[in-house]
Order: structure tokens, then sequence, then C-alpha cells
């Protein structure tokens, strides 16, 4: 199995100094330089997801936050994940985000920063989150240990969702794809018609995990006002 997950391994390296992490600064290539000069259908593109995103997010925000460039934030983190998520689908490209290494990175400060000003600012909220609205008095203190083990291990499964999501295609992918040169023809052809079509739900996986990790921000940054 050791084999099998090597694929994922910072394995690449010259004078000792890994280059596969330097992927996740490609994306700043593919920015087009009419962003800046003149205005194209791919900057109109992604202008349109950006506001559509942001409109979403300033909806889910509290009403006191929605103007202070949360929602700029968040979109940016969207557009940096799904740009990683994307550049893991080309060949001999490293895919950053199904590590945890990287995807706690992004969880576990924003998460801390998020419980940090709660608890600061509006100490009796997060006290009421601890306890929802209508519990008996006898399940009072199995919902306090309920709820704060819930809250702690959310910048975990923030992480572990997006890692096993990406990393479950690739692996998918690269066991498809090791049995080719076995296969007969006929059996080569269904395996690239399978392989395209993973190709293609990767793709999709790619947005949904991205907007997945967004938008679960965006609601943890909520909670806390």
């Amino acid at each position: 199995m050791s084999n099998l997950f090597s694929i994922f391994d910072p394995t690449t390296e010259i004078n000792n100094m890994s280059l596969n992490w330097t992927s996740t600064a490609i994306g700043l290539l593919l920015i087009p330089t009419s962003i800046w000069l003149v205005p194209s259908r791919n900057s109109m593109m992604v202008t349109l997801l950006m506001n559509k995103l942001h409109q979403e997010m300033k909806t889910i925000l509290s009403k006191g936050n929605e103007n202070k460039g949360n929602s700029f934030i968040l979109t940016s983190l969207f557009l940096m994940i799904l740009t990683n998520n994307f550049l893991g689908l080309f060949p001999y490209i490293f895919t950053s985000t199904s590590h945890l290494t990287l995807t706690l990175t992004l969880a576990l400060p924003m998460w801390l920063s998020f419980m940090l000003f709660g608890w600061i600012k509006n100490t009796n909220h997060m006290f009421e989150h601890l306890v929802p609205q209508g519990t008996p008095s006898m399940l009072m203190p199995f919902m306090v240990i309920i709820e704060t083990i819930s809250n702690v291990i959310r910048p975990g499964t923030l992480a572990v969702r997006l890692t096993a999501n990406m990393i479950a295609g690739h692996l998918l992918l690269t066991l498809l794809g090791n049995n080719g040169p076995s296969m007969s023809h006929t059996l080569l052809t269904v395996l690239i018609t399978a392989q395209i079509l993973l190709l293609i739900l990767e793709a999709a996986v790619a947005i949904i995990q991205s907007y997945v990790f967004a938008i679960l921000s965006t609601l943890y940054s909520s909670e806390v006002n």
C-alpha cells in the first residue's frame, strides 16, 4: 500500500529542496493578463463567479460583518482551493490539496481566529450555542459536551473532507490506469471511456469541495457574531 500512496508523496526535489509544493503558486501564472488590461471572456467569467459567491456569502454572514471584508477573504479562499484542485487533474502536477499539511493550514488558523473572536467579544453568545433552545434540564450537561466536541473537530472535518475527496478520485484514476497495459483492445476502449468519465467527475468534485470548504467556513464565521 505504500507504493500505491507514493503518488501523493512530495518526492520531487532539487538540491534537497522540494518542488512539489510550488504547484500552489502555479495558479498565479494562470491569471490572464487581460484581467488588468482589457476585459475578456476569462476575466468576465471569473468576475461573475466571484460576484455570485460574494453575494451568497453576504447573505450568510451577519449584518454587522457583511461589509467588513470577510466575504472577500472567503471568496479568495474558494478561488485558491479551486485552482489547486484543478491543477491536480493535470499529469505530473502535485495535488497540494490532497495533503493535510495544506488543508489543516487553511482550516485550523481560520477556525481558531473565529473561536478567539467569539469568546473574547461575544462570550455570552458563545455560551448560548453550547445549549440549544428547548433542551431539557437533565440533558444540558450532555449537550454541552456534545456541542463542545462537535465544535472542536470542525477544523479536522474541513481538512479531512477536502483531502479525502481529492485522494479518493486520484487513487481510483491511478488504479484503473495501471491496468491498461495488460488489457485487450476492447477492454482498453472501455477503460479509456471510464477514465474520461471519472475525470469529468473529478472536475465536478474539485468545484464542489472548494465550494463546501468556503461555505462551511462562512457558516462557522457567522455563528460567532
